[in-house]
């Protein structure tokens, strides 16, 4: 089932298409959608896909000015399965992927923009934030900018390439087909190495996409166990050999990727993005 909120910014080229898949985060998924509201490009259309959790669509009156479109599954299929339903939906020239719970800075899409005019997918630098809650507002208690060298070869060993503020030509995927469904951890690493393959893809050094994490949550180390076989699934895929489980945060002091480090231009002040959602439950 599918609701649509008001288009607008008509006359503006090209229509770039932001697929979101989100279960039970209302208020991060808010957070989201404000920081959409807030990009200097305009002419967006947000497809929200709700993998059958709490509804969205509150959504839709709080942003009335954003071309809205939320997707309500029918079952729970993950993440995966929700990305692929969305690219059912695609309008746009150009897809914008992102997490629920990541956020994108005012610039971001506009300076993506500009730098894939010379090839077919762009990735930005991220900063990663933990946090704590503040009613219904996160406010970063630790950050930490994740930026590394473009290097394929290097990429195939331990991939840096974030997927949330990614932006690349709809024309990607009559090539490659959808996400993989079989990679429900590391999907991501797979589409970057399937697009490398073929398409032009380029690395911009600014750190304007926010990577959420909690360390309670667990979410950078994972259940090893539970992801190792879709590492060894991965790997059997693209011939990348043995590939380690270990905690992320430690694999970022291995010196291999310390070497693999690269500036970057940091632009977020730290502020926490208050939401419309948030300041209607009177969280800030």
């Amino acid at each position: 089932m599918e609701k649509s909120g008001e288009r607008m910014f008509e006359g503006e080229t090209p229509l770039i298409s932001v697929i979101i898949p989100t279960f039970n985060r209302a208020g991060y998924v808010s957070e989201l959608i404000e920081s959409l509201f807030r990009q200097t490009y305009r002419h967006l259309q947000i497809i929200i896909v709700n993998d059958a959790g709490q509804s969205v669509e509150f959504l839709l009156k709080l942003y009335p000015e954003l071309d809205i479109t939320i997707v309500d599954m029918e079952h729970n299929l993950k993440h995966v399965h929700a990305r692929n339903r969305g690219l059912e939906l695609v309008r746009g020239d150009y897809i914008v992927l992102c997490d629920d719970d990541d956020l994108l800075l005012p610039t971001h899409i506009e300076r993506m923009l500009e730098e894939i005019t010379d090839c077919d997918m762009v990735y930005s630098d991220v900063e990663i934030f933990d946090y704590v809650l503040d009613g219904q507002t996160r406010r970063a208690t630790k950050r930490f900018v994740f930026a590394y060298k473009h290097d394929i070869e290097a990429m195939r060993k331990f991939s840096t390439f974030v997927s949330s503020g990614c932006l690349y030509r709809k024309e990607l995927h009559e090539q490659l087909g959808l996400f993989d469904v079989e990679m429900y951890h590391y999907w991501d690493w797979d589409f970057f190495l399937r697009a490398v393959e073929h398409f032009r893809v380029k690395r911009v050094p600014v750190a304007s996409a926010l990577y959420a994490f909690s360390e309670q949550g667990g979410n950078m180390s994972g259940q090893h166990e539970d992801m190792r076989p879709f590492l060894d699934k991965l790997s059997a895929k693209h011939g990348l050999g043995e590939l380690p489980t270990k905690n992320f945060l430690l694999l970022l002091e291995e010196p291999a990727m310390l070497e693999r480090k690269a500036p970057t231009e940091v632009l977020w002040d730290g502020e926490p993005i208050l939401s419309r959602y948030a300041r209607n439950k009177g969280g800030a």
